[in-house]
């Protein structure tokens, strides 16, 4: 396993979206052309499957040297009704757009931190939200959550307004690692709003745990594990740590690369996570995902209707997926449109009634047909080429290329089929960068992409 590991631990996307955002084709979009796209998935989609929604909401009160995601630091919490005032905004305009009320199947609250919120303006977040939309009859509404600032009042609130699904985030139990990646918090803090949640009625409580972040070790780990299992979370995410400080915005300086796990360490540490989880019950979902059969993500895997976007894993598809805030990116099937990323750029935008994109992507008849095949990998580990509209031009030289990688063992290829092993589960991001025509077209001068192990 250390020879693959060297072999294969290589830049590579996650692939929540294919294409992935680098290779976005600038010159093809247009605010026009997204719009078209955006009224004909919505036509296609709402009324046999609705649609989701994803609100970013980006104030956290102090830096996680972990974090990647785009956000504001403040404790400033004047701020919360205008920015909220700005996404109802934003979403009024594409309202606007429709011929009738969307039907909302997947409402997720992400950040930045959402309990950053007092529990009344999520309040009046959601309901505004309903002012001009109407639920579908299975719909699955969740948010994320800080231990150490979510209330009562706010599961509450939000369990009244439908919401059944919440996530915090524990990334590891360890005071050296939560000193070095700014995010004190305590087994009890955790424990505190993991029962709490469950006394309301959630039915579907996550963690998420963190490997490969610095100074951190694999009794660290354990340790981590040892704790998440007296909580027995419904699902657990457990990520790899992206290593992205030439990013803009984030917080990742505050430690040196050799505080890092080397990447052996890291697999090691992802390698006894996923067997102690697998130990009390844990099935893992797709990548990084784990979860207990009694959740609705294994349930869905089982039923082949796990789905993967810009969230992340859903447990049910829909075709159309709009983010409002900034930095937000939606999908429309055919199309990416992603917000302006500053605060207050994307206020100005919308006070003025623009949709505040300004990049993009229209996939052609390529993209879609390998997007499909990449999300057939991630959701289920395998995908087929049996009908005329799964073949591609260079489907060949991606079979190619996938040789070497059968040979070690972590890929089965038949005339018409691909299937991941188990031993290849963890390597499924460097199979998916087979099947990137654009990746292996122009690759990157610079690193682009954290690493995949």
């Amino acid at each position: 396993m250390s020879t693959l590991i060297q072999k294969y631990n290589v830049p590579g996307p996650r692939y929540t979206s294919y294409p992935t955002v680098p290779y976005w084709n600038m010159d093809t979009f247009s605010g026009k052309e997204w719009k078209s796209t955006l009224q004909k998935s919505f036509e296609e989609s709402n009324r046999s499957e609705g649609i989701s929604l994803y609100l970013h909401l980006p104030f956290c009160e102090s830096m996680c040297t972990f974090c990647g995601c785009h956000k504001r630091i403040t404790k400033r919490h004047d701020i919360e009704k205008p920015y909220i005032d700005s996404v109802l905004q934003e979403w009024k305009l594409y309202c606007a757009l429709f011929d009738e009320r969307p039907i909302i199947k997947e409402l997720h609250l992400g950040g930045g931190t959402p309990t950053f919120f007092s529990a009344g303006n999520l309040e009046t977040l959601v309901k505004g939200i309903f002012k001009r939309a109407d639920r579908a009859a299975d719909f699955e509404f969740s948010f994320e959550g800080h231990p150490n600032n979510t209330t009562r009042d706010h599961l509450q609130t939000l369990y009244d307004l439908g919401f059944t699904r919440v996530s915090f985030g524990v990334q590891d139990y360890n005071e050296t690692v939560q000193g070095a990646i700014n995010r004190i918090q305590s087994f009890d803090a955790v424990k505190k709003v993991t029962e709490l949640a469950r006394q309301i009625g959630y039915t579907s409580v996550g963690h998420d745990i963190i490997f490969g972040l610095p100074f951190q070790t694999l009794d660290h780990l354990e340790e981590t594990i040892a704790k998440t299992k007296q909580l027995m979370p419904d699902r657990l995410a457990l990520y790899s740590y992206a290593h992205v400080p030439w990013l803009k915005g984030n917080g990742q300086r505050g430690f040196k690369d050799s505080d890092l796990p080397t990447p052996d360490e890291k697999r090691r540490q992802y390698e006894t996570g996923k067997r102690l989880l697998a130990q009390v019950g844990y099935h893992e979902i797709g990548m990084d995902h784990f979860a207990l059969k009694t959740d609705s993500l294994f349930k869905s895997l089982q039923t082949n209707r796990l789905h993967r976007n810009f969230m992340g894993y859903t447990a049910s598809k829909t075709q159309l997926m709009i983010g409002l805030g900034p930095s937000s990116i939606s999908d429309s099937w055919y199309s990416f449109a992603q917000n302006v990323k500053g605060l207050e750029e994307y206020q100005h935008l919308v006070a003025n009634d623009i949709i505040p994109i300004y990049r993009g992507h229209i996939l052609t008849e390529e993209d879609q047909t390998i997007r499909q095949h990449i999300l057939n990998l991630m959701c289920r580990f395998e995908t087929s080429w049996q009908r005329e509209r799964e073949n591609f031009s260079e489907l060949g030289n991606v079979l190619e290329k996938l040789r070497e990688v059968e040979r070690d063992g972590l890929v089965e290829i038949s005339p018409s089929q691909i299937r991941v092993t188990e031993k290849g589960r963890p390597f499924i991001r460097n199979i998916c960068m087979a099947f990137d025509v654009l990746l292996q077209r122009r690759l990157p001068e610079t690193q682009l992409f954290s690493m995949t192990i």
